[in-house]
């Protein structure tokens, strides 16, 4: 039986899977489908804790000054004891996991995520479920990638894909959480993590539509720009939307920062003073604005599809109280409020739908109090509030490709009459925020923490070097039941500051620092009782750049580098000089190309051109500064390339045999070079060999001696 018949009867499903792409891919539509999954569970959580509320409420509202408070206590408890990352929004979170720890999230954060945030919406919390299920999504991603025992780049890929997911199936919109995953949280668009974000979001998406319906989150008419002159009218509401955004952005500036100051702001107090303020914000809203109902609890979803779903033209035709533009822009400050208090009380909610919401009250608000003055054209308030969700989320998110096509995709827009404000507006918004306030909702708690992410723009020169490549052996190993005193004198004997800590069955269970050293009561303690478990590490096969970045994110010095497929497995150390060296060889390798290009250019040059050659041994370089050696007329010596260094020489720089020596001259100069080389070499040959430079060549350089030795150099 041929090979091609066998293959025939072998599924294709294997097939796939045993490539090593198509296993990748396989395991990023099986995250895809538990995030899906993880979303519907979100969504009834919520609503099983809403239908439990409603009953105690019962039509009283004044309850909710209770619920709110206990809501929001227990889910900071769930932070506080259970797992403190589910604390928040959730976008930061994951953010924060990719840039300092590869991506590495416990498995535990999925479920006490759900019910934390579940916990508080249901309660009557101002929040959105949004972030948090881009930390659900995110966690599956990185429980999946672990159990495949995948290497970290691709651990990346598998977290940004199931944070990615979590928003298409949050909102039914695959296109808008591939551009969310990449745009926000990874903030690059390589093509390498694409394809695991895209496969993912669109399992999720279909699996989510499978499970709670095909309706969409938000719907929205085909509303259409009426008049190209419009386009003044949104640009103006755009500035209207960056203040907003920059109120909402101070206050929880300003609440984490009271928070921070304060002896109660780590304490139960904290979720309780938020709640109470909360829960009177939603119990006064109708009594002083005299709507009778409530609009600013849980995510505000059913207010803002009303006010998207609103065809009505401006008129000067008397409104009801509660749709006036003034009582709109009041609630629109209300959620900001309310969202402030509850994000900032240690419970879990998300700012993604508050946003939306916001940017729909003023949207709808800025149309209601222009239309009347505006003689052009009929003013639609849906379309307002439309673009007026996309101009806050890119204030907000600093995402305006994605907020203009997160909005376009999740309203149902079925045409696209309203892309040119869309863009417009967002772009316009984000620019404006940018001015006034640098960091994001996202950011604001990432620097907090002494974690400041990049966007990819222009490639790093440690982009191009990898830690595995310049990584050290542990000068120091430690062990969990050695003394501190006895790590202390190998630590000051190799002149080291910490050390890998690893057990007898050869797992890295820690890391132990002088720092640490210092805490221990007595010299007999154990390193185990005062070495940092669960040590952020990097592997072999992950960029400088990164490995820098999450040092800095951490304030160290040094990480433990693991095998890419065994995370306890020690290969080695990563060290600030380590960095050094990699910035070294990267800007050698660098120049050395720019060399090699620019020899290349000057081959057509008639009379001139560049040539390599290197310092034979024994010969009247080797050993001897650059002003010492009698060079040819016409030659000009250009670089010095000794291993990775590349050396820009001078009279004083000193030549070594081995050294490969880019001079620039004539061709009668460069015969001369070599006669004079060839001459005091240890091994002198007669015959000059001919110096070429081939574009398919792997080494460029040939060496000065015989043809044989310079052929055997190539």
């Amino acid at each position: 039986m041929t090979v091609a018949r066998q293959l025939r009867r072998i599924p294709s499903v294997v097939l796939i899977a045993d490539r090593a792409g198509g296993r990748f891919l396989l395991l990023s539509a099986a995250t895809g489908v538990v995030v899906g999954v993880g979303a519907w569970a979100l969504v009834e959580a919520v609503h099983l804790v809403e239908s439990l509320v409603q009953s105690i409420v019962a039509g009283r509202l004044w309850w909710v000054l209770f619920t709110v408070p206990a809501g929001l206590l227990l889910s900071w408890a769930i932070g506080h004891y259970l797992a403190h990352e589910v604390r928040g929004d959730g976008v930061p979170e994951a953010a924060a996991a990719l840039i300092v720890r590869g991506g590495q999230i416990r498995g535990r954060v999925a479920p006490w995520k759900i019910a934390a945030t579940a916990i508080t919406l249901g309660a009557g919390g101002s929040g959105g479920r949004e972030g948090p299920i881009v930390l659900v999504g995110a966690s599956i991603g990185s429980k999946v990638a672990r159990l495949a025992r995948l290497g970290e780049d691709q651990v990346r890929s598998l977290v940004a894909a199931g944070a990615g997911a979590g928003i298409g199936a949050a909102f039914n919109a695959p296109i808008a959480g591939m551009l969310f995953a990449l745009e926000v949280i990874l903030s690059s668009f390589a093509v390498r993590h694409m394809s695991s974000i895209v496969i993912a979001s669109v399992a999720a998406a279909v699996t989510s539509r499978s499970l709670i319906g095909q309706e969409l989150i938000l719907d929205a008419g085909a509303y259409r720009l009426g008049d190209y002159r419009e386009l003044g009218l949104y640009a103006a509401m755009a500035i209207v939307v960056v203040a907003f955004a920059f109120l909402f952005l101070r206050c929880l500036d300003r609440l984490d920062s009271i928070v921070t100051r304060s002896r109660w702001g780590q304490t139960w107090i904290r979720p309780v003073v938020f709640g109470l303020l909360v829960g009177g914000l939603i119990v006064a809203e109708p009594m002083l604005l005299g709507t009778g109902e409530a609009r600013l609890f849980g995510t505000g979803q059913e207010v803002a599809n009303d006010l998207l779903a609103s065809a009505s033209v401006v008129t000067d035709a008397p409104e009801p109280l509660a749709q006036m533009w003034w009582v709109l822009g009041l609630v629109a400050v209300g959620k900001v409020l309310a969202t402030s208090f509850t994000l900032s009380s240690g419970a879990s909610a998300g700012a993604f739908m508050p946003s939306l919401f916001i940017g729909a009250m003023v949207g709808t608000a800025f149309a209601k109090l222009v239309g009347p003055w505006w003689g052009f054209s009929e003013l639609s308030t849906g379309a307002f509030a439309v673009v007026g969700m996309a101009a806050m989320f890119a204030a907000m998110g600093r995402a305006p490709l994605t907020a203009i096509l997160l909005v376009f995709e999740i309203t149902g827009t079925r045409e696209y009459g309203l892309i040119l404000p869309l863009m417009l507006t967002a772009i316009l918004a984000t620019f404006l925020a940018e001015l006034i306030h640098p960091e994001s909702v996202y950011t604001m708690p990432l620097h907090r923490r002494g974690i400041y992410p990049t966007r990819t723009g222009e490639v790093d020169l440690l982009d191009t070097v990898t830690v595995g490549e310049v990584m050290s052996p542990a000068r120091v190993v430690a062990k969990p039941d050695q003394t501190v005193e006895d790590l202390r004198r190998q630590l000051e004997r190799h002149r080291s500051h910490g050390a890998p800590v690893i057990d007898e069955a050869g797992e890295l269970v820690g890391i132990a620092t002088l720092a640490d050293i210092g805490t221990a009561d007595d010299s007999s303690t154990k390193v185990a009782e005062v070495m940092t478990r669960r040590p952020v590490t990097v592997s072999p096969d992950i960029r400088v750049s990164q490995a820098m970045e999450r040092m800095a994110a951490l304030g160290v010095g040094r990480l433990p580098v693991v095998a890419a497929d065994d995370p306890t497995k020690l290969v080695g150390m990563f060290r600030r000089e380590d960095a050094v060296r990699a910035y070294h060889q990267a800007l050698g390798s660098r120049t050395d190309h720019h060399l090699v290009r620019a020899r290349l250019d000057q081959r057509t040059h008639p009379g001139a051109g560049y040539y390599d050659f290197r310092i034979p041994p024994g010969s009247i370089a080797d050993g001897h500064a650059v002003k010492d050696v009698a060079w040819p007329e016409g030659s000009t010596l250009v670089a010095v390339r000794r291993g990775t260094q590349v050396i820009v020489p001078e009279g004083s720089t000193v030549l070594r045999a081995g050294d490969v020596v880019t001079a620039f001259g004539s061709e009668a100069s460069r015969e001369v070079m070599i006669n004079r080389l060839n001459a005091g070499a240890d091994e002198p040959t007669a015959e000059i060999p001919v110096i070429e430079l081939e574009e398919d060549a792997d080494d460029p350089t040939p060496t000065i001696g015989s043809p044989k030795d310079s052929g055997d150099e190539r």
